[in-house]
């Protein structure tokens, strides 16, 4: 895996960083900081309450959607449980398999691992995208995904629309309802990454967030760890996430056709 350029790792600010103080000062604002982080999971747990009371609008359970075995119900999709995630996948017609989105490469790696531990708690997962089903699928061999995928290209909503995003539906039967969606940063809950750097002294290092001044600012674009058309680290317009291209046993041609280049 190629490693960040040591500019990018290392920086040190010799200005704008908190004050130092002994442990126990340290420990009292700790503390401080304790008691709204726990007002925050206490919301956090009041609007997962109210989510689960949200109305339910039915779907058409017999909507079709493209997959490996060709057309199939959405019914099909929830494996014979009651409850199903879909992460909508954005698609970019025509272009190579680094070209496709890096924001949904990413959030497509991140709920690989969670299907286990969705299907023991009776819930199928599933990725749907736009894309025709005879590119999706060497796209998806290619990256190795394990997740079952599909095409809506002529799926009607909500599946066909509202890329970049999760939808969640419930099954009564044969009877589909749609139960919640998400918008923009709902995402993040596919990557543990993000809430594991908000806790860091630099957090995401993106131009928006909110830090000390003189503090590392970071990138304007969310998806800002990317590689070029060599396959060298960088942050360019056209370049892609180093993310899409750490699947394991990936070589330099397999990935971007590269040759004579070693990393």
């Amino acid at each position: 895996m190629t490693s960040a350029p040591e500019h990018h790792t290392a920086r040190t600010a010799a200005t704008g960083r908190p004050p130092v103080v002994d442990a126990s000062t340290w420990q009292a604002a700790r503390d401080e900081l304790l008691v709204r982080e726990k007002a925050h999971t206490h919301a956090g747990d009041a609007l997962a309450a109210d989510r689960r009371r949200l109305p339910m609008v039915e779907v058409d359970g017999a909507a079709e959607v493209v997959g490996p075995d060709g057309p199939v119900p959405l019914l099909d999709l929830f494996a014979g449980r009651d409850e199903l995630v879909v992460y909508r996948h954005m698609w970019h017609d025509g272009a190579p398999h680094q070209g496709q989105c890096e924001g949904c490469t990413v959030s497509a790696w991140g709920v690989e691992d969670a299907a286990v531990y969705l299907h023991a708690a009776g819930v199928s997962l599933a990725v749907v995208t736009t894309g025709p089903w005879d590119e999706v699928a060497p796209f998806v061999a290619f990256m190795g995904y394990a997740q079952p995928w599909y095409s809506v290209r002529e799926t009607p909503a909500p599946l066909g629309e509202e890329m970049g995003s999760f939808a969640c539906f419930l099954r009564d039967g044969d009877r589909v309802f749609l139960t919640y969606t998400t918008t923009g940063r709902g995402v993040e809950v596919a990557n543990p990454v993000f809430a594991l750097l908000d806790m860091t002294p630099y957090g995401r290092r993106e131009a928006w967030q909110d830090v000390p001044d003189g503090w590392p600012q970071g990138h304007e674009a969310c998806w800002y760890w990317r590689t070029d058309a060599d396959g060298r680290a960088g942050w360019g317009e056209d370049t892609r996430p180093t993310p899409q291209w750490t699947r394991p046993g990936a070589t330099p041609v397999e990935t971007l056709g590269r040759h004579g280049h070693h990393h």
